[in-house]
């Protein structure tokens, strides 16, 4: 639900002048297309954990029955939570990542609609639900389970989108709306033509595979399509992470370590040439030949290292690849100009992630 605003400033919306509890009336909202992403983690002993994955528990599954049960969850949330609204979902689904060497599963659900009011209850109920469901699925051996850092992570499409900056240990607040079709959006405040990619910026290659955590293999061109990804990728979806990028540059500091690597093995989608993403703020739009894409992430937490790293001791693309949305599609192929078009400018809070 979008926060109310007075001259006086923010006030809660689900309160109403005399301090009574209220349904907020949306009636005269605009439907949009509504996003949102939220995590959770459940940590437990060591002993559970081997238990967990090598699916030697009593009750079975847990996974499987864990991500079930967050998504119906998402679909009851109007029952569970009295001032939301009843909303029907075009998409829910829940991500479980087992992290061994942590003793935890890190939940992530993400729930979309197009209607007048956000999803983020949806997306935060069924992460808690999932957590629940993975203690009462452990919990005969282990009652000692800890379920926490329940957060929304990403929500867009209302009055004010928000993005969870977890690695950096801030929070980045979002000015103004962010569409999911393309509509004017931003982490922070957009500046265009603050940034500009060199004239020689270009895609290198475009590479795609089947499955996650897969070397990519080289193409001649790729569909790159609206709220998806690459067409036949295998980390397309409704979700932030829909292609990656990463930079010839990065991977040269990895042939210069005496690897024979280069564009796909470190499982991006896009190799460019002359521009340094990783100083490119969550939120910058850039076109990728005839796509536009939204920076949404910038690195990620490697839990399970990839072959190349016990070879090198290193990767580049956790501390240097980035990760965008499609907002416009089409057909990206090498040799295809990159462009920033507009620079966000974060505007950062003290928050803890």
């Amino acid at each position: 639900m979008d926060e109310a605003r007075t001259a006086a400033g923010p006030r809660l919306s689900h309160v109403d002048e005399s301090g009574a509890a209220r349904m907020v009336d949306v009636g005269d909202k605009q439907a949009t297309v509504r996003f949102a992403r939220a995590g959770a983690r459940v940590r437990m002993a060591p002993a559970t954990m081997d238990l967990l994955q090598r699916q030697a528990l009593p009750k079975g599954d847990v996974l499987a029955v864990a991500r079930i049960a967050g998504i119906m969850a998402c679909k009851r949330t109007a029952e569970l939570v009295p001032l939301c609204h009843p909303l029907s979902l075009d998409h829910a689904d829940v991500w479980l990542t087992v992290v061994p060497e942590e003793c935890c599963v890190e939940i992530e659900c993400s729930t979309r609609t197009e209607g007048r009011t956000g999803v983020e209850m949806e997306a935060i109920t069924g992460a808690s639900v999932a957590a629940i469901t993975i203690y009462d699925m452990c919990k005969a051996v282990d009652r000692g389970m800890v379920i926490g850092d329940i957060r929304l992570l990403e929500k867009t499409g209302g009055k004010e989108g928000y993005v969870r900056v977890e690695d950096t240990g801030v929070t980045v607040g979002v000015a103004g709306p962010i569409g999911v079709e393309g509509a004017a959006a931003s982490t922070g405040a957009l500046e265009t033509g603050a940034m500009s990619a060199p004239a020689a910026a270009r895609v290198l290659s475009v590479n795609v595979s089947p499955g996650k955590g897969e070397r990519k293999k080289a193409a001649t061109s790729v569909l790159m399509v609206a709220e998806h990804g690459i067409e036949g990728d295998g980390h397309a979806g409704p979700w932030h992470r829909q292609v990656s990028l990463l930079a010839q540059e990065s991977i040269d500091t990895m042939v210069a370590k005496g690897l024979d690597v280069g564009a796909g093995d470190f499982a991006e989608n896009i190799t460019t040439q002359g521009i340094d993403l990783p100083v490119l703020p969550i939120g910058t739009r850039l076109t990728l030949g005839p796509a536009l894409v939204e920076v949404t992430q910038i690195g990620k937490v490697c839990h399970d290292h990839c072959a190349i790293y016990y070879q090198a001791g290193d990767c580049v693309m956790p501390r240097e690849g980035i990760f965008v949305r499609v907002l416009e599609g089409g057909t990206v192929a090498p040799g295809d100009p990159v462009v920033v078009v507009e620079t966000a400018v974060a505007a950062v809070s003290g928050e803890a992630p």
